[in-house]
């Protein structure tokens, strides 16, 4: 991992930490100047129930029937849905967590997931949303396979006009001079800086230059 790497810890549960790494970043679809790591909540048992207990305790008051899960977050959504049925409006709630397809940006639900979708209340996990667009569109697709979205829960975000309440443990404010650009307005690319590393939802891969 980068020499340049440090730890964002949580100011409420200190065992909930990202690693940050900056760089001129690409990512699917957008170039940013920080990476933010989130292998250890994504992977390990611990920071994965501890951010789990984050995200769920949010959305404590609100019914929850599904949770769908992206970027490799369905750990940390088996936990949200753990917590939620031990909480006092899901009590008892057999919650689903599913991890549907996406091609082209778009949510396609196979007929073995509908029943899951269809006439229920659901829940969005995500890694991370910067621009939004992969919420909104999960969002509306919720919708159009006779859903009802009541949420979005992501580790590390930024503010997006979206249709259903956002909550996150990590945001801008963590990182002050965080920059998310579209690759062909990227100054960064605009100034001839190279590409340090490609990131997806599987994790860092640094260029060699």
């Amino acid at each position: 991992m980068e020499k340049r790497a440090y730890d964002l810890v949580s100011k409420i549960n200190r065992g909930v930490a990202v690693k940050v790494i900056p760089g001129h970043i690409a990512t699917k679809h957008s170039h940013v100047n920080y990476c933010v790591d989130m292998t250890k909540i994504k992977s390990q048992l611990g920071a994965a129930k501890a951010a789990a207990k984050m995200l769920a305790d949010r959305f404590s008051s609100t019914p929850v029937d599904t949770i769908i899960t992206l970027d490799r977050m369905k750990m940390v959504g088996a936990f949200m849905a753990d917590y939620l049925a031990n909480s006092h409006i899901n009590l008892n709630q057999d919650i689903a967590v599913i991890t549907p397809e996406i091609n082209d940006g778009i949510m396609v639900l196979r007929d073995n997931f509908l029943p899951f979708v269809k006439g229920k209340r659901v829940l969005l996990l995500t890694a991370s949303a910067t621009t939004g667009k992969d919420v909104r569109s999960v969002v509306e697709g919720i919708v159009y396979y006779g859903g009802d979205a009541v949420g979005a829960a992501m580790v590390f975000g930024d503010e997006f006009e979206c249709k259903v309440p956002v909550v996150k443990i990590f945001g801008m404010e963590d990182i002050p001079d965080y920059a998310s650009y579209a690759p062909v307005e990227c100054p960064m690319c605009k100034s001839k800086v190279k590409v340090d590393a490609l990131v997806n939802s599987y994790g860092y891969s640094k260029i060699v230059k």
